[in-house]
């Protein structure tokens, strides 16, 4: 994810369409660094139920025909997820799961017997659920656009319209959309699929997610993209998070530059190291073992395996046998390449049916991650176990940590019941300013850590990651938030442990060698943003690092920061990936 507004208005990370000659600009937040010429195509709108709509004349026979609708968009939804795969295929098997939720199918059935049309039933029970997922916050609200997909699936089936989405395409074009749901995006001609822009959305979104994934150029919060014309051409660009209608000659040659210049990047694939020798660890983000198999030779290994996905949307948790087999592919996929694996970060924002308790008023402060110990600790002593397991009929040496440590007594405690299940190397993330500030005691404890940018920033900044508007407070070039990561990185080095980097923010070139030059031993981000950050590695030395990420803490503000760091880049690294 793109986070440079240095185009934009600082605080809120847009800046307004303006002229550029006889050009407009739109803005917003861009998704990796990519950037397309082409057409645009739009997403066809979601139908809506006519409010004035009259009762059914049979009940029971429009209760019958609102299940079939359900079912139907259940099973198209997991057919799309059956032949997906990885983080694709989990979200759609969640959102199918959703399509089949007994209380959201009943909410619909109570309406219709009451006297409501079927489609206004559906609405209306819908509506009712996305009001309080959006009041929950945090993983409920995220949840959001699947439940909106599902509505409007079922009112089109029940409407006898084409379901929402974007249409056939005829060339390839730029998608141009209010929002895009999993499924919809899951469903995109990718041969055909230049760009994405979307009006409404979120950085941290499962629309910036999937484009992220797929390497597709993405801008998303795109002030003004619902005047962007069917035919028009416009120029994406994910890096500056801007969209040109009727690029000039000018702007369609920077286009074709970066294009040639990235896929030139894309075809080393070494490991990272500084132009003066020193090794930093370029891994990849994944949450499923088909991720694993997918992540090809760019990547040194896996700094980040979000096990949670193999847990969510069920109502028991998986097997010891189940988990074994998942882990084992990923470690067989990897072929004795690093595997650091976090144990299951859920609870509280990410519900388990088993295992959550109910009824927190904070959710993002209460019992997730390694928390869940203090009632659930066989499901923590069952996942390591199964990571032992993989790990033996392997032969692998997965690195193994847990989410949301907050104290010395909690990583010690972690560290005792990770060996006692056999598990070799023992870490611990670091996510909340506590952990960040005590990392020279939690390393006393454990033999690695791993910063996890995108929630210190959100404990940090006490702001919700989720809420798009907000996202100027979690720029990771904050001061504060630079301050925490210096603190945990500089015990790492006093410690001789390795200290890594899992959040969003190592996907960032100029942010990748700030965290070098703080002392960070391994950057893991999506594959595809890997061949920009190696680049940016091999053009700078330890001391330039140092530099750098010593001009970022002296700043006031993060676009001080930013722009600091930017300074004392190599200009070549900044034109090719247009850090700017």
């Amino acid at each position: 994810m793109s986070t440079s507004t240095a185009a934009g208005d600082a605080a809120t990370g847009h800046t307004p369409s303006t002229p550029d000659g006889a050009r407009a600009v739109l803005h917003g937040f861009g998704v990796g660094r990519g950037a397309v010429v082409g057409p645009v195509a739009r997403a066809h709108p979601a139908p809506r139920a006519d409010p004035e709509a009259p009762a059914p004349d049979d009940a029971d026979a429009a209760v019958v025909r609102v299940e079939e609708a359900f079912a139907t968009v259940a099973a198209a939804l997991q057919a799309r997820a059956d032949a997906a795969g990885g983080t694709i295929a989990e979200v759609l098997g969640a959102t199918a799961m959703m399509a089949g939720d007994p209380e959201l199918i009943g909410g619909a059935r109570t309406r219709v017997r009451g006297g409501t049309a079927p489609e206004l039933a559906v609405e209306r029970a819908v509506d009712e659920f996305v009001t309080t997922f959006r009041s929950l916050g945090g993983y409920f609200a995220e949840r959001v656009t699947d439940l909106v997909s599902v509505r409007d699936r079922v009112v089109a089936r029940l409407l006898g319209l084409p379901e929402p989405g974007v249409p056939a395409l005829a060339e390839p074009s730029v998608v141009v959309a209010d929002d895009l749901s999993p499924a919809d995006t899951a469903a995109l001609e990718l041969d055909k699929v230049l760009g994405i822009v979307i009006e409404q959305g979120g950085p941290t979104g499962h629309t910036a997610i999937i484009a992220g994934q797929l390497g597709i150029p993405c801008v998303v919060q795109v002030v003004g993209a619902s005047a962007l014309e069917v035919g028009e051409v416009v120029a994406v660009d994910a890096a500056a998070g801007t969209i040109t209608r009727d690029p000039d000659d000018d702007v369609r040659a920077r286009v074709a530059t970066r294009a040639a210049g990235l896929a030139r990047l894309a075809e080393a694939t070494g490991p990272g190291v500084t132009s003066d020798g020193h090794p930093v660890a370029l891994l990849a983000n994944i949450g499923t073992a088909e991720d694993a198999e997918r992540a090809g030779d760019g990547v040194e290994g896996v700094g980040l395996f979000r096990t949670e996905v193999l847990f969510l949307g069920r109502t028991t948790a998986p097997t010891e046998d189940e988990q074994a087999a998942t882990y084992g592919r990923a470690l067989a996929a990897l072929g004795g390449r690093k595997v650091v694996v976090r144990t299951l970060d859920a609870g509280a924002d990410k519900p388990l049916a088993f295992v959550t308790r109910s009824g927190e008023e904070n959710p993002a402060l209460g019992v997730r991650g390694y928390r869940l110990v203090r009632t659930a600790e066989d499901l923590l002593r069952t996942q390591l176990r199964a990571i032992g397991r993989a790990a033996a009929e392997t032969e692998g040496d997965p690195w193994v940590m847990a989410p949301m440590v907050a104290t010395v007594e909690e990583a010690a405690r972690f560290a005792a019941i990770a060996r006692e299940e056999g598990v070799g190397t023992v870490g611990v993330m670091v996510e909340v300013p506590s952990a960040a500030l005590r990392a020279r005691d939690l390393l006393g404890e454990v033999d690695f850590i791993s910063i996890g940018t995108n929630d210190l920033a959100q404990y940090t900044m006490a702001t919700d990651r989720l809420l798009g508007e907000l996202a100027d407070l979690l720029d990771p070039w904050q001061p504060a938030v630079l301050d925490l990561v210096a603190a945990a990185a500089a015990a790492g080095v006093e410690a001789g442990k390795p200290v890594g980097v899992c959040g969003e923010s190592a996907s960032d070139p100029a942010m990748a060698l700030a965290l070098v030059g703080l002392g960070v031993t391994s950057l893991s981000m999506s594959p595809s943003a890997v061949p920009g950050v190696r680049f940016a590695l091999s053009r700078h030395d330890v001391a330039r690092c140092q530099e750098i990420a010593a001009a970022a803490r002296a700043a006031r503000t993060a676009g001080d920061a930013r722009a600091a760091a930017l300074a004392l880049v190599e200009e070549d690294v900044r034109e090719v990936l247009a850090l700017a």
